[in-house]
């Protein structure tokens, strides 16, 4: 399973996996695929400076990659009270009955953490400026293009810029804007999706750009045997990043009994494709909690930033409960294969095996 994005990344096999546990990234490049730190979840450059370094130390010197949330065209942003002031009451009091109805307890005193602030232009623009200061081979923007001159500062340090398309016209966008390698992502991903499925959207992408600009199939990749079809369809490899949720590393930074029970009970029916969690369309785990926004007299869900800003607090507590049925997860249609936890290094040495063994399959037929 070797393809030129390897040479260039310096990897054994073209499997990205974003995650937001730098424990899960570190043990996917020593493995030998190319982990991927997701940084919306850092509200202070001072945890991220703590986390990168930490990730400079424990990845055997393999590369790794930095996931930033910016949009390219850059908003207008307030101060947090402004923000707050733009959200209607309405949808305050919903998200409390809510919370109350599924029996959704308060934090302790003093625990917590403002969801939103990742979200943020600025706070994306800092994490880029730490991640500068450390040895990422990758930048990637799950928005699309960052702005030009975000693109042109990284490739002044040596370092690729990777952007998600939902679509063909979007990969050709980022590509005359200087980004080097297009995620094309399905509509059977995890978070932030658009509507074209894998299967589709690849080979479309593919065609679109030409064959100077690498892609990265996504959506829907949690075997071998689909690391094989994305490949066929002419990506150069995958990208990964529901499967990393069922690994013992991701327990270092979500462990209650709750999220473990909810993601190996799930099928592939499972989830919910919505606007609830952050005001963009994302996939989400169906849950009494998405249930409750879909009926008819929840509010429609307010654009981002808004919407991280009005669901931060509840997802802390939601989370904090541990509650199966109600928890709030982004997670790709791939959970109906997430039936049990595992190491990382067991996880990638089953890929390459599936791989290998599709592979082989299908040239006895070839032949």
């Amino acid at each position: 399973m070797r393809t030129a994005i390897c040479d260039t990344f310096g990897i054994d096999y073209p499997i990205f996996a974003f995650t937001p546990s730098e424990h899960v990234a570190a043990a996917v490049s020593r493995a030998g695929g190319l982990g991927v730190l997701g940084c919306v979840r850092f509200n202070d450059t001072e945890e991220l400076e703590r986390t990168l370094s930490w990730l400079d130390d424990n990845t055997d010197g393999k590369p790794y990659g930095v996931d930033i949330v910016m949009p390219m065209k850059i908003p207008t942003e307030g101060t947090s009270v402004d923000l707050k002031s733009m959200i209607p009451e309405e949808h305050i009091s919903f998200v409390e009955r809510t919370l109350q109805r599924l029996g959704v307890p308060p934090l302790p005193e003093g625990e917590g953490r403002d969801g939103v602030l990742g979200w943020l232009h600025s706070v994306a623009r800092s994490h880029l400026d730490v991640a500068l200061n450390h040895r990422p081979v990758l930048i990637a923007n799950a928005l699309g293009s960052p702005p030009v001159d975000v693109i042109e500062k990284c490739h002044e340090h040596g370092i690729l810029v990777a952007a998600l398309a939902g679509a063909a016209k979007h990969a050709r966008s980022h590509v005359a804007n200087g980004v080097d390698m297009i995620v094309a992502q399905g509509y059977e991903a995890g978070g932030h999706t658009g509507e074209i499925a894998s299967m589709v959207l690849q080979p479309d992408i593919v065609d679109a750009i030409g064959p100077d600009v690498p892609v990265l199939g996504a959506g829907g990749i949690g075997s071998g045997r689909q690391i094989a079809a994305s490949l066929a369809l002419g990506s150069q490899g995958v990208w990964t990043g529901s499967i990393w949720l069922g690994t013992e590393e991701y327990q270092n930074l979500q462990s209650n009994a709750g999220w473990t029970e909810a993601f190996t009970r799930a099928t592939s029916s499972d989830t919910v494709r919505t606007r609830i969690y952050t005001g963009k369309p994302a996939r989400l785990l169906k849950t009494r909690w998405t249930e409750a926004w879909a009926e008819a007299e929840a509010p429609e869900p307010l654009p981002m930033p808004l919407q991280n800003l009005l669901v931060a607090d509840a997802h802390n507590r939601i989370n904090a409960s541990g509650d199966p049925d109600v928890i709030s997860m982004p997670i790709g249609q791939i959970v109906g294969r997430m039936n049990e936890v595992r190491p990382v290094a067991e996880v990638m040495a089953d890929l390459v095996a599936e791989f290998e063994a599709a592979v082989t399959r299908l040239e006895s037929i070839r032949k």
